[in-house]
């Protein structure tokens, strides 16, 4: 939905790799299709930067 942090650029496809929760927070991981990127957000923060397909 928007630039994420100037690294990664509207558009840029993801793929969770990963997710936990521990005591209410959860995290996720998220990998670039062409695997040179990975990051970890929290919820807000992938609600915020992100719009889930399916």
């Amino acid at each position: 939905m928007k630039d994420y942090k100037d690294i990664y650029k509207k558009g840029t496809t993801f793929f969770v790799i990963s997710e936990s929760e521990f005591i209410g927070v959860k995290e996720f991981v998220l990998q670039t299709q062409n695997l040179d990127g990975k990051i970890i957000l929290s919820e807000k923060e992938l609600n915020y930067f992100f719009r889930q397909i399916f």
